[in-house]
């Protein structure tokens, strides 16, 4: 086959199988960490995420449905980020699991008494050790060319998986709360 006639079709069905393969794997794999995730948000003063490149812009998108269910949330690094303490949570995702940024965010989490979630694909990281709750993403790292893991270039897999435990995250403890679509449709930004 003609490598420049491949379609966006075919793209959208390796994408959509290995995303499905992700989830089974993840699932059989156990739900108490999400379970546990979800727990360790619902419970925390307030929450603060914090990823790198598309990852950090996956984890945005989770901060903005927590807010929804009226979790306090910040983005780590915006300007009206108040500083971490005891008791809050750093919600992370990193693929390798050593971006030097999240890391030493996660050990400054630590030292002050807050508890770390780390979404990662790298069981024996410096971010999952250092985490209390660690969610172990079956996917290639952006570096792994191998396509063993993943065919789609780069951490996209594992980027694409964000998303989703983000969302499942949020559908989760959203029929936890009772609350109704027509409840936390106000907490929307109102400002367009």
């Amino acid at each position: 086959m003609d490598a420049s006639r491949v379609g966006v079709g075919p793209a959208l069905s390796l994408i959509t199988a290995e995303l499905d393969s992700m989830v089974d794997r993840l699932v059989i794999g156990g739900s108490d960490g999400l379970d546990a995730l979800a727990d360790l948000l619902a419970e925390a003063p307030r929450v603060f995420v914090l990823g790198a490149g598309r990852s950090g812009l996956a984890l945005r998108m989770t901060a903005m449905r927590l807010m929804h269910l009226g979790l306090e949330v910040h983005v780590v690094g915006e300007v009206t980020a108040s500083a971490i303490a005891a008791g809050d949570v750093l919600l992370t995702a990193s693929g390798s699991g050593t971006t030097g940024g999240i890391v030493r965010a996660a050990q400054t989490a630590v030292g002050v008494g807050a508890r770390v979630a780390a979404i990662t694909t790298a069981a024996d990281s410096p971010l999952a050790d250092l985490a209390t709750v660690r969610i172990l993403v079956p996917a290639a790292g952006k570096l792994d060319r191998s396509g063993s893991a993943s065919a789609q270039y780069a951490g996209s897999l594992f980027e694409q998986a964000v998303v989703l435990l983000g969302d499942a995250l949020f559908h989760g403890l959203w029929q936890r709360s009772g609350v109704t679509a027509d409840e936390l449709w106000p907490r929307h930004a109102n400002l367009e």
